[in-house]
């Protein structure tokens, strides 16, 4: 027999339900604990804290690598021999395991400021394995496939690592919370030690790694150099089909001030612009000769590579997502293209006052025009009447040519040192992005070498190689660095330095303070004496295994009190399991 008492009202709790049930799948009262997280269970958000790091380090990867997508689709190509965009799936991949991985790591933070105990469902534990391991993999293909394009990091964070920082500062502090929950609020013990060390170390080190970076953009405003020329690389290859007339025509339309092309060198000595070693890719080689698709594209007479149709390849596949975007002329005018001869694109360029930059490939050696390559494309450049000194290539002269090349201008495609550059008589360089740092680019102007970077797709990379003096930039997407009339960002160093010191500050002063807060209430918390208790502190989570009579029973514990309680009365309780409530009565039971 006990007391009748009223029962104990609980207030509702959707945000900790929501929060609870989603993760663990505790969606009762009961279900919840307070208890400390079991070491299995700080080891599973161990590894979901891990897999978040992974996955944000993938996804800025792809973010910044969409500069060079258009070669990470080559490499496929080469690697598969099928042509198809291979970004996408990677990139759908990773927005969606992200945003999974983000949103249950956002919903372990609120279980550790909550107090609650971390227990992550067992559904929860297979996707955040299969995020990881499928994001591993994805890291570990692109290595073997894709290895150079690593080096884009490095030369990212020259634009971007004054924003990471500022990110980085505010969730540190963010999470000095956390730490300070976890260190003040409890009884001191060595890990506990460990973590605020450690945490301060990781602080500090973040307060000084501005010291390290590397940034063109932070300069004086007037220091500016004029805005690099754009050279159409292969002419506007997102817009038409790459090294075709119309491609060039629309670079043209873009602005450009040079066309770019690949040459090659057909068995009768006729120079063509092909950037593949085969023509499968760009023409219907497959349908018209498919006995000789594999075959070198060298191999063919002019006539034979003529007769083939290069545009109607970039309508099918649509590399780029732009075909939808054309009108029926421009697409009537595509499907016709054929392949573009390099006097064709010279006279082009020299209607339309430009220079031309030229890749020339030189034939194997057994091909009948191996050592009269250069020839045949110095008689191109004369036939199509362009001067010489507005063609530049960065094939290296053989040596028994060189007196005949007069004003054509010499060039390189690999970084050399100056007394080379001398030595060889080269008057510029094209390098890629990745090995044009800022000094080397200052040395090479200095010493009057002319220094275009490749391929420079996005306005981020546009911008830094704009601070750092670049004189021209090869491009794939000449209509995207079309609306770039500015660097993306540019800021003086006492600007900076004022914004790095004010951000560090106040960092400093939040994260003291917010410990000064939590020491403050714990020490009120300790000195109440825990008058205040709150009956759901207790264990409810225990039983959670249990059988439903043990359940029942530890409700009934934290609803009634026994005789002691000192509430008199003649009020009793009977207690029937039916449908799980109570009845009461006065007197004698209810039946």
């Amino acid at each position: 027999m006990v007391k009748h008492q009223p029962l104990q009202v609980y207030e509702k709790q959707v945000f900790l339900s929501f929060v609870t049930g989603v993760y663990g799948w505790r969606w009762k009262r009961y279900q919840r604990s307070q208890d400390d997280s079991s070491r299995w269970e700080c080891t599973w958000f161990i590894i979901l804290c891990s897999s978040f790091l992974l996955l944000l380090f993938w996804a800025y990867f792809w973010l910044v690598a969409q500069n060079d997508i258009n070669e990470f689709n080559m490499s496929v190509y080469n690697h598969s021999g099928q042509w198809s965009d291979e970004t996408i799936p990677l990139i759908a991949s990773t927005t969606i395991g992200f945003s999974y991985i983000t949103f249950l790591l956002i919903l372990a933070f609120f279980h550790i400021s909550l107090g609650q105990q971390l227990n992550l469902y067992w559904v929860h534990k297979i996707g955040v394995l299969a995020t990881l391991l499928t994001t591993i993999s994805g890291i570990v293909s692109v290595d073997e496939l894709w290895r150079d394009e690593w080096d884009i990091l490095l030369v990212s964070l020259q634009s971007t690592a004054p924003f990471l920082h500022i990110g980085a500062l505010t969730t540190f502090t963010a999470i000095s919370w956390l730490i300070a929950g976890y260190v003040v609020r409890r009884d001191r013990s060595t890990f506990q030690v460990m973590v605020l060390v450690v945490y301060s170390l990781l602080l500090l080190a973040l307060y000084l790694v501005p010291l390290t970076f590397t940034c063109p953009c932070i300069m004086d405003r007037h220091s500016l150099k004029p805005r690099p020329e754009v050279i159409g690389r292969r002419g506007a290859p997102m817009l038409a089909p790459e090294n075709t007339l119309v491609s060039f025509n629309r670079a043209l339309q873009q602005g450009v001030s040079s066309l770019e092309a690949d040459v090659s060198i057909s068995v009768d000595g006729v120079p063509f612009l092909m950037r593949d070693s085969t023509l499968r890719r760009t023409t219907d080689i497959s349908k018209v000769h498919p006995e000789r698709q594999y075959d070198d594209a060298s191999s063919f007479n002019w006539t034979e590579i003529r007769s083939l149709n290069a545009g109607h390849w970039f309508l099918e596949s649509d590399p780029y997502w732009t075909a939808k975007t054309l009108t029926g002329r421009d697409k009537t005018r595509i499907a016709n293209q054929t392949v573009c001869s390099l006097v064709e694109m010279l006279r082009l360029a020299f209607r339309a006052n430009c220079s031309a930059l030229l890749d020339i490939r030189r034939p194997p050696p057994e091909h009948p025009r191996h050592r009269s390559w250069f020839m045949d494309t110095l008689w191109a450049v004369q036939k199509a009447g362009i001067p010489q000194k507005r063609v530049r290539t960065v094939t290296w002269t053989p040596d028994t040519d060189r007196g005949r090349v007069r004003g054509l201008q010499q060039g390189a495609n690999e970084k050399l040192s100056i007394k080379e550059i001398r030595h060889r008589g080269i008057t510029s360089l094209n390098l890629h992005y990745s090995q044009a740092n800022h000094e080397d680019i200052q040395e090479y102007l200095a010493n009057n070498v002319s220094v275009t970077v490749y391929p420079v797709n996005e306005p981020w990379l546009y911008s830094i190689l704009w601070c750092s003096g670049v004189p021209s930039v090869s491009s794939d997407a000449p209509q995207v660095l079309r609306k770039v009339p500015y660097p993306i960002w540019l800021m003086s160093h006492p600007a900076y330095n004022f914004i790095w010191i004010t951000s560090d500050l106040v960092s400093l002063s939040v994260v003291i303070g917010i410990f000064c807060y939590q020491n403050y209430h714990m020490i009120r918390w300790k000195m109440s004496g825990m008058q205040n208790y709150n009956p759901e502190q207790i264990m409810l989570s225990a039983v959670t295994r249990r059988t439903s009579r043990e359940v029942n029973i530890m409700k009934e514990k934290l609803i009634f009190s026994d005789v002691n309680n000192g509430l008199g009365g003649a009020d009793e309780l009977s207690l029937y399991p039916e449908n799980g409530f109570a009845r009461y009565s006065h007197g004698r039971p209810s039946r």
